[in-house]
């Protein structure tokens, strides 16, 4: 036995090198290890493959989660801005309403903004529901992409089956703008119909009160050749800052004419002498010095002034003839001197009066010589047709100053009514404003708070599931060295979830959606507003700021108005509609983008919220290679039954755009169900 072992050993050893049985030996252990090494690194790359589907398969789940955040992000902005760009449009419309000149366009404003806030409300609606909906089969969405990505994964020999499920299923969403009745509108309707009534009567108020104080200013200083001011300036000495003169009804103001009016009877009376000698002369005297005194008198006190909402007039109409002389306190005023003559007590223009030759009588009223208690001079002659005779001589020829004054207070007296009509009627636009602002307070309220929350199923990630049957060794690895062998079913895990990509002008969840936006939406004047589509398009690209940029869109409407010519009510309105959108409370939006990446599965499934996927791989073993039902690959993991989507493009929301037509907003499913296949 010891010389059997010896010999068995020399077969392989010679002195100085190997025998020839030797190296066969050797050649053959070679080989056999190259080939079975070979064969082991085609089935390690068998079961890394395994891995890499799931992985795509997780990535293309989560895909889908993003993509509907997208969606979401469009749809709420979209519905925001089309909202306050009917705000804005509305509110700019409200001031117009009040602006004269600016009724019929700022209606036209106001229905355009009402439209846009009601087709806002159809959008909101639509959308909530298509959201809703979209959410609900999300879990099946994730799941249809998953299998369709995990199945082209496979090749002609190794076929990949798996589906990716949403962690978790249920959603948290909550999109407050897209929630409730909407915006209300009617009453915005109603109470900016009742404000353009108002509105209307008061223009029409305003332009008779307007005319009137034109025509007051004409007789004053606006009217070519004579007026007050140039026949002021003609027979008396008064200053230019006495006697001003206007070249606008718009800055004058009748107290101009009033107090002009009082520095010329005031400068009269204090230069007032006879024109010639002789009683007639001292009489006509005597006749204007009562005249101007007692005009003087009148409008020593007289005022045109707004008082508590109303205007009035202290301004007297003076008398033009004897007979209105005598209905005023000029013919009732005991001023005229008298005297106990022979036949009875006489009145005398003055004391001066060559017919005053007794003794001293009491003042007496130019009354009392038709009264018949005191009698004429028989001298002087002197009554109440010599008073009488001052103003009818400048009041019934245009170089009077009477006859210009005269015009002026009928006019006044004409402007004092109208304005009163307008005062009282702004009073009444002014409570219908009142009513439309709080009616646009309670509709923009409906816009204000917090942005919506997307929280969808698969917020906290995707799990992806790949498996794969049996695998034969292939035949250029099979021979005598290494025999074949195959590789038994196996599967793999994983997960994925959204990471935030930075946000940046060019690169957000808004910038594609934009750029084909701005395509399709055409811009458009609608009443007061250049450009409502240019408008919304603002607002909408604001979407992520919308705070900071908001008050700067409606500062360029409203002062777009004011060449128009705001009044005092249209300025308020103005405030109080600026005032109400700049106090919007809206939170910014986040456009930060979403892009899926890897992560340790077991992180995933601790919040899938299905108590089935526990034993993973018990789950992974229970699926059948070759099945293509996502929902039926679901219920294998055990993730229950889901609701599915058969359309191939699914609307979420049409977008009206105020120009007509729509923009639609879809998700093309036929995507996901059919592999890429139209």
């Amino acid at each position: 036995m010891r010389r059997g072992s010896h010999l068995g050993v020399e077969l392989f050893i010679e002195d100085g090198a190997y025998t020839t049985v030797a190296a066969a030996v050797s050649m053959l252990v070679v080989l056999t290890l190259l080939f079975s090494a070979a064969t082991a690194v085609w089935s390690a790359a068998r079961s890394s493959e395994v891995q890499a589907a799931a992985d795509a398969t997780a990535l293309a789940g989560a895909n889908v989660v993003s993509s509907y955040r997208t969606a979401a992000t469009v749809v709420d902005a979209a519905v925001l801005s089309m909202g306050l760009a009917g705000f804005c449009t509305t509110g700019a419309g409200l001031v117009g309403l009040l602006i004269p000149g600016g009724q019929a366009a700022a209606k036209k404003t106001v229905d355009a903004g009402i439209r846009m806030l009601e087709l806002r409300n159809d959008l909101a609606a639509s959308a909530s529901k298509g959201l809703s909906k979209l959410e609900d089969a999300l879990p099946y969405l994730v799941a249809a992409n998953g299998t369709r990505v995990c199945a082209a994964q496979g090749s002609e020999k190794i076929t990949y089956t798996g589906t990716a499920i949403a962690a978790p299923r249920e959603s948290a969403s909550s999109f407050p703008a897209l929630e409730g009745s909407g915006v209300p509108t009617q009453g915005l309707k109603e109470t900016s119909e009742r404000l353009d009534e108002a509105a209307e009567e008061l223009a029409r108020a305003a332009e008779a009160s307007e005319d009137a104080k034109r025509e007051a200013w004409l007789a004053d200083c606006g009217k070519e050749g004579a007026n007050m001011q140039e026949r002021a300036a003609s027979l008396s000495g008064l200053s230019a800052a006495e006697n001003p003169d206007y070249a606008s009804s718009v800055t004058w103001s009748p107290q101009v004419a009033v107090d002009r009016t009082r520095a010329y009877y005031r400068w009269r009376l204090e230069h007032n002498a006879p024109e010639g000698t002789g009683t007639e002369a001292a009489a006509d005297a005597s006749a204007r010095e009562a005249f101007y005194r007692f005009a003087l008198k009148e409008f020593e006190g007289a005022r045109v002034e707004e008082v508590d909402g109303v205007v009035v007039s202290t301004v007297p109409l003076l008398p033009r003839n004897t007979d209105e002389v005598r209905a005023s306190e000029l013919y009732r005023e005991a001023i005229w001197p008298s005297s106990y003559e022979d036949k009875g007590l006489t009145l005398h223009y003055g004391s001066a009066c060559p017919g005053a030759t007794g003794s001293s009588g009491p003042l007496l009223a130019l009354s009392a010589t038709e009264a018949g208690t005191a009698r004429e001079c028989e001298v002087c002659r002197f009554g109440v047709g010599d008073v009488g005779k001052t103003p009818a001589a400048s009041t019934s020829i245009d170089n009077g100053y009477e006859y210009h004054l005269r015009a002026f207070t009928l006019a006044l007296e004409d402007y004092v009514d109208c304005r009163n009509e307008e005062l009282a009627l702004e009073k009444k636009a002014r409570g219908e404003a009142e009513g439309a602002a709080s009616a646009f307070d309670d509709a923009l309220s409906v816009l204000g708070g917090k942005r919506p929350r997307i929280a969808p199923p698969g917020r906290n990630g995707t799990l992806g599931f790949a498996v794969t049957g049996e695998s034969a060794t292939p035949a250029e690895l099979t021979s005598a060295f290494a025999p074949g062998t195959s590789v038994a079913s196996r599967g793999a895990v994983a997960g994925a979830v959204l990471a935030p990509d930075k946000a940046t002008a060019e690169n957000n969840v808004l910038s594609e959606f934009l750029s084909t936006f701005a395509e399709r939406a055409d811009g458009g004047a609608i009443g007061l507003v250049d450009d409502v589509m240019g408008l919304w398009g603002r607002l909408l690209v604001s979407y992520g700021d919308l705070t900071g940029k908001l008050s700067g869109v409606m500062d360029d409407l409203l002062g777009g108005l004011k060449q128009w010519g705001l009044g005092s009510l249209a300025t308020w309105l103005e405030d109080r509609v600026d005032d109400a959108v700049k106090a919007l409370d809206l939170e910014p939006a986040d456009l930060t983008l979403m892009k899926p990446v890897l992560t340790d599965s077991a992180n995933v499934v601790t919040h899938a919220g299905v108590s089935g996927l526990a034993d993973v791989q018990e789950r992974l073993r229970s699926i059948t290679v070759g099945t293509t039902d996502p929902a039926a690959l679901l219920q294998a993991m055990g993730y229950g039954a889901v609701e599915a989507i058969q359309e191939s493009t699914f609307t979420i929301a049409e977008i009206p755009l105020p120009g007509g037509g729509s923009f639609p907003l879809t998700v093309r499913v036929r995507d996901l169900l059919g592999g890429g296949k139209t």
